[in-house]
């Protein structure tokens, strides 16, 4: 939908409550689904591209607070083709930068920026990261478990202004599944206050839905592959990454890899069992992959030391 200055304000704040009809895109089941069928963090950047390419927005994202709203950080971002990516950039940013949005998230209520040209003085540094990333429209939408804002999810338009207005209800919705299926469970199994009060480490992987942000936690090995890196994950999946092995190493803390090989490296909490051969070769099985995964006459000092073998 295109805009016209002359009929829509340059932002609007959307309860709710404003909105009671939802619209027809079948987002909220699409999520529901997604959440119940993938694993955590795969099915968030899912729902931002499905929900994004339907949206006709250039980019979908989420964002977290930490526990004391003192800084936030996006976790999740998806993105078209040839549209800049920004996850990365936007870690432990203080939430003094999106103040004007913040005050606003905090009452529950969605913000659609229609014109970033027309944001107030008091939105200064809002709208300079927002001329940053080329935008041209922005909505949010706040996220809320027992009551307290934790999160946002919106959508950017780059290529041209573009306004939302029926799906606010369903991004309500899809808001309150993201949070129940993130923030709701156990500490040990979704990691919600400790990752509030103090942000894990992650390593930003492009995957099939777009870039996501994935805890050192999940990463079970890396392998050499040419110019490239073969990262495998808890979840089964693998990743070609474009940095090479060297760089990865000085991306990782070593207390949890270990190098076993010129070119492959291991997270040694996963290791499931070390095979030694008759013909005095070692080798691991990493968590529930059937592949065994060398290990060098070097690799088995560090492995010794790791896993007093």
């Amino acid at each position: 939908m295109q805009l016209s200055s002359d009929l829509v304000q340059p932002w609007e704040f959307v309860s709710r409550d404003d909105r009671v009809a939802a619209s027809q895109s079948g987002w909220v089941f699409d999520t529901a689904m997604l959440l119940l069928t993938r694993p955590l963090d795969a099915a968030i950047a899912e729902i931002l591209q499905v929900i994004g390419v339907d949206a006709e927005a250039d980019r979908a994202w989420m964002f977290e607070y930490d526990a004391d709203h003192l800084r936030f950080r996006n976790t999740h971002e998806w993105s078209r083709g040839g549209v800049g990516s920004f996850v990365q950039d936007l870690q432990h940013v203080p939430v003094t930068m999106i103040g004007w949005l913040h005050q606003r998230l905090v009452l529950g209520q969605a913000v659609m920026v229609n014109d970033i040209e027309a944001l107030p003085r008091s939105a200064g540094a809002l709208r300079a990261e927002f001329i940053r990333q080329n935008n041209k429209s922005v909505l949010s939408v706040p996220v809320f478990h027992d009551g307290k804002l934790v999160a946002c999810i919106g959508f950017d338009a780059v290529a041209a202004s573009r306004r939302w207005s029926d799906e606010i209800a369903d991004l309500f919705r899809c808001a309150d599944l993201i949070a129940a299926a993130r923030y709701g469970r156990s500490p040990i199994t979704s990691g919600s206050e400790d990752s509030q009060a103090a942000y894990p480490a992650l390593i930003y992987l492009r995957r099939a839905h777009g870039i996501l942000g994935t805890p050192l936690t999940e990463i079970v090995g890396l392998r050499s592959s040419k110019d490239y890196t073969e990262v495998w994950l808890v979840d089964g999946a693998m990743v070609l990454d474009p940095r090479p092995l060297t760089q990865w190493l000085g991306l990782i803390p070593p207390g949890w890899f270990v190098r076993i090989h010129r070119t492959a490296v291991v997270n040694h909490q996963f290791v499931r069992e070390v095979v030694r051969r008759s013909s005095g070769a070692w080798q691991l099985r990493l968590h529930d992959y059937e592949d065994h995964w060398p290990v060098s006459r070097a690799g088995r000092v560090e492995l010794r030391a790791h896993l007093g073998v």
